[in-house]
């Protein structure tokens, strides 16, 4: 038994070429609206708060900071694969090329996490937009359900929020007892719920009507961080940066790593990694590329650089406005709007939020729906999963499945979990994606490559060391999920998936 199999990158370029089962509707200019529809998103609009809040401080900047350094060693690498193997799959379908079969699923079970739990993080975040802004307008969603299985909330005058302690400070401060207000336990995210549904069936409709709905929303996002950019910088008050990185939290005599310090500043690194999975979402929809081997490089690059630069303005205007300590809350940007004296633009950025963060959603439930159709039709797993609808020309049934599962745990998991959980596998992904890069350059140096991966005997070893160090920052609970996470996987590939793999079938 060869668990180490791989797939000619020679037969893949001919696969790409021959396989017109998905539809080639996307150009230079989609892919990168793409990537910016899915970096964009949960890291501006609800991360850069709980981060700045719980980890780094103003020193959230830097976290963004070294998760875009790290991220463009990545795409450096992403960009080199995708116009070598123009099919989908991303990371999966790479390192099937170059590091073998279960690598390979390790890979692709691995972005189960990086887009089915992305997913899952945004649809919360949107979800705490969507009942901040319907109680802006006078209607407020039920309290029990607005937020994940046992979230403690509490009746504030500002609507239902989840408890914390800024919160109850917050409150004490007013002059108000906490304890005399209305509290409720929350049985389920009807709204996360709602918006996975409704982007699955958009999913299902076509690859084109996905991304210009895509386009139009991207548009009405960046417009909306500019604008907060411009009006919010007046406010800024320099006494909220310091200190810049707050000193490490210290309990019982230890410090607690990950709270504060240079150590706050790396797991926040970690953390907000999440929101740069946007560009390794860009190369699962390589089969669905006009031209490849010459557009994917460009939405790769060009999202990933476009949004690194709108992270770090943000979050330095964000924690200049307010203390870091009052920014963990499901809308910061919004908070930090109103604090700013922006009360006319308070609304527009949670209507520019639940816009952007949906098409976050729609690009990590893409990629996953993708991913998933490479797996079965290398015969990893069953054959259901790769059946295209024959009208929209979309992997419909894996879609469909994959937005039931998405929806279940986006209406009982909190956003943090997921975020961490989400951060570690894409994490996983740009190492495995950074090694095999060189291991392709090693083993098949004459392949004729559109982009080569520039100085790639320095970008590929600092992209996989730099993300196993963020993976290290990493809460330990985190890595024992993945541990959990990954033995399951184990089970499934040697129950099924090495015995009807087609590559160790074919004659």
């Amino acid at each position: 038994m060869d668990l180490f199999r791989r797939k000619s990158v020679t037969d893949l370029q001919t696969e790409a070429l021959t396989d017109q089962s998905l539809k080639r509707a996307l150009g230079a200019l989609n892919l990168t609206m793409l990537g910016i529809g899915a970096i964009i998103g949960t890291g501006i609009f609800v991360l850069t708060g709980t981060v700045a809040a719980l980890n780094a401080g103003p020193a959230v900047v830097l976290s963004f900071a070294l998760a875009g350094i790290a991220s463009i060693f990545a795409a450096l690498c992403y960009s080199e694969f995708a116009s070598l193997v123009p099919m989908a799959g991303s990371a999966y379908t790479y390192g099937y090329a170059t590091l073998g079969e279960l690598i390979a699923w390790i890979i692709g079970w691995d972005l189960v996490l990086e887009y089915a739990l992305g997913a899952v993080t945004v649809a919360i975040g949107w979800s705490g937009y969507v009942v901040s802004f319907l109680h802006d307008v006078g209607f407020d969603v039920p309290a029990v359900l607005s937020a994940a299985r046992g979230t403690v909330l509490i009746e504030t005058a500002d609507g239902w929020k989840a408890v914390s302690d800024a919160l109850l400070q917050s409150i004490s401060a007013g002059g108000v007892d906490p304890n005399a207000l209305p509290h409720a336990t929350a049985i389920f995210n009807l709204p996360a719920v709602i918006i996975i549904g409704l982007v699955t069936t958009l999913l299902v409709i076509g690859i084109k009507e996905s991304a210009n709905f895509n386009n139009i929303i991207v548009f009405v996002k960046v417009a909306v961080v500019l604008l907060f950019i411009i009006f919010a910088a007046h406010a800024i008050n320099p006494d909220n940066w310091h200190p810049f990185i707050p000193p490490q939290t210290v309990k019982d005599g230890l410090p607690v790593p990950g709270e504060f310090g240079w150590s706050g500043v790396f797991t926040g690194a970690a953390i907000v990694f999440f929101a740069y999975i946007g560009f390794d979402a860009v190369s699962t929809a390589a089969q669905e590329a006009k031209n490849p081997q010459k557009d994917m490089p460009i939405g790769i690059i060009g999202s990933l650089l476009i949004c690194t630069v709108l992270y770090i303005l943000v979050a330095g205007i964000a924690t200049g406005v307010m203390s870091y300590k009052e920014l963990n809350v499901p809308d910061p940007i919004a908070v930090v709007a109103d604090r700013a004296g922006l009360g006319w633009m308070a609304t527009l950025i949670k209507l520019g939020a639940i816009a952007g963060l949906s098409s976050v959603i729609l690009v990590m439930l893409l990629g996953q729906s993708r991913v998933f159709y490479s797996m079965s039709r290398d015969g990893l797993l069953p054959a259901f999963v790769n059946k295209v609808h024959p009208k929209f020309k979309t992997p419909y049934l894996t879609s469909i499945v994959t937005g039931a599962v998405v929806a279940f745990f986006a209406a009982i998991l909190p956003i943090r979990d997921a975020a961490s959980l989400v951060s570690i596998g894409t994490l996983l992904a740009f190492v495995i994606v950074s090694i095999g890069i060189l291991v392709l350059r090693v083993r098949e140096p004459n392949l004729p490559r559109v982009f080569k991966t520039p100085w790639v005997w320095f970008v590929a070893p600092a992209g996989a060391l730099s993300a196993a160090y963020l993976m290290k920052s990493l809460p330990p609970v985190t890595w024992e999920r993945l541990g959990i996470w990954f033995v399951f996987g184990m089970i499934i590939y040697f129950a099924y998936g090495v015995r009807k793999s087609k590559l160790a079938n074919k004659v």
